[in-house]
C-alpha cells in the first residue's frame, strides 16, 4: 500500500498546481488569450518563413564565401603574415 499512498500523494501535488493555474501571476495573461484569427495566423506564417529565408540565406551566403574565398584568402594573406 505504501506505493498507492505515495501516488496519490503526487497526484494530490499535481491536482494543487494545475487548480492554482489561473490564479497566480499568470492567470490574467491566461484569461485574456484568444484562438487567433485565420488572418493573424497567416500574418505570422509570413514573417517566420521571411525569417527562415533570411537566415538561410545569409548562411548559404557565408557557407559559399568561406568555402570558395577562404583558400585563396588562406593562401595569399593568412599564412604569408
Amino acid at each position: 500500500m505504501a506505493f498507492l499512498d505515495r501516488a496519490r500523494r503526487v497526484q494530490d501535488n499535481v491536482d494543487g498546481r494545475l487548480r492554482s493555474v489561473g490564479h497566480g501571476k499568470y492567470g490574467r495573461i491566461l484569461r485574456m488569450a484568444r484562438k487567433p484569427t485565420s488572418e493573424d495566423y497567416v500574418r505570422v506564417l509570413g514573417i517566420v518563413w521571411l525569417g527562415a529565408v533570411i537566415i538561410g540565406t545569409t548562411g548559404f551566403v557565408l557557407y559559399i564565401f568561406f568555402s570558395q574565398a577562404g583558400p585563396w584568402l588562406w593562401a595569399h594573406y593568412i599564412q604569408n603574415l
